[in-house]
Parts: structure tokens; sequence; C-alpha cells
């Protein structure tokens, strides 16, 4: 009979356990990005273009100016697509928001977040996969985000 002699507390710690056949070890090649989704999405979620689509169209009946979607998935994992886009005054900002998130509240879809107010000139609503900017046009050409994502591809503007 042999016994094993007590781990020294000073050694190092064993080498880890081999990882799975077709596993990704230590030496395998990093991953670009976040992982993938590893679940479903809910089944109550639209999908991402359909929904900006919808945000535009909400956007447009507020008479929302310059209205721009970019897709931006490629490019960040913040968002998929940004909506941006322009109001003439306080008040109409106010009413662009506002039509936006309750037209998305009548079909079923909540906002996650709403920042800003018509009175900073830019307001922004977070609704998941798309991100939507209305500005006052001095701060839209002030910040230009459009030009911050110019790597990003227009899939519509609505002049």
């Amino acid at each position: 009979m042999t016994l094993d002699p007590a781990p020294d507390p000073l050694d190092p710690a064993p080498d880890p356990p081999a990882p799975p056949a077709g596993g990704r070890g230590p030496s395998a090649a990093p991953r670009a990005g976040l992982p993938a989704r590893t679940t479903p999405p809910p089944a109550g979620d639209r999908e991402p273009l359909a929904l900006a689509r919808r945000i535009v169209e909400l956007a447009e009946d507020k008479k929302a100016a310059d209205i721009v979607l970019l897709e931006v998935a490629p490019l960040t994992t913040v968002a998929d697509y940004l909506v941006i886009c322009s109001g003439g005054s306080e008040r109409q900002l106010d009413a662009i928001g506002d039509g936006i998130e309750e037209g998305l509240k009548a079909e079923g879809v909540r906002l996650i977040a709403r920042e800003g107010e018509a009175v900073s000139h830019w307001v922004l609503l977070d609704v998941g996969a798309v991100v939507v900017h209305v500005f006052a046009p001095p701060e839209r050409d002030y910040y230009a985000l459009e030009r911050l994502w110019s790597e990003a591809k227009t899939v519509l503007r609505v002049q």
C-alpha cells in the first residue's frame, strides 16, 4: 500500500484540467466582441430593424425633421440601431419623445430609459436594441452623431 504525500501549501496549485474536445483552451484565439446570446430572446421581442422602422414612423407622425436610421450593430454592443431626428421647438421635442414612448407602449414595447428633457434640447430614449436621439437643430449640429457614427450603415433617411 502506498500513501500519497499531503499537499504542500507552498506548492502552486495543480494544473487545471484540459478543456473538453472542441472546447476553448487558454491557447485558443480570443473571440472578438462579447459572447453571443446563449438564450433565445423573449417571445415579445420584435426584430430590432422592425422596431427601429416603427420608431421612425412614430417620429414622422409627430413631424420630426431629418430622421436618420443608422445600423451600428457591427460597431458597438450598446445598440443595434440609432434613430436620430430633430424637432423645431422644445414643445415639439417633447411631443416626439412622448409620441414614440406612447406608441410603443400601446404596442406592448416598454422603454428601458428616457433621459434628458426638452429644455436641454436633447431627449434620449433607450428601447434596448434601438436608441433614439431627439435633438434641437443647434445641438444636433454641435454633437454631430452622424459624423461620430460615420462608419455605420445608413438604413434610411427621411428629410
